[in-house]
């Protein structure tokens, strides 16, 4: 995994889409020295959204488990923080 500052990434902007979605690299952006993000190839995102839906899941059953009584969705969102 390389790291680039995000000038860096700016001045080879198509060259890192091209490794992260052909040669499924990740780069890792830097800005002051500090990580702030990452190029990533569609299918790291694609397992990262599923495995976040898989624990969301999880925590819904949790609460409907320790509820052990139907729940309205509103607080089912609201204890999952998931907005109003």
């Amino acid at each position: 995994m390389e790291t680039l500052t995000t000038a860096q990434a700016r001045d080879h902007f198509a060259d890192l889409l091209n490794r992260t979605s052909y040669a499924k690299e990740r780069v890792v952006l830097t800005r002051h020295g500090k990580r702030i993000a990452a190029m990533v190839p569609l299918e790291d995102l694609e397992l990262l959204e599923l495995l976040e839906d898989r624990l969301d899941v999880g925590q819904a059953r949790n609460v409907l488990a320790e509820a052990g009584e139907d729940v309205p969705w509103g607080e089912l969102k609201k204890q999952l923080s998931l907005g109003q």
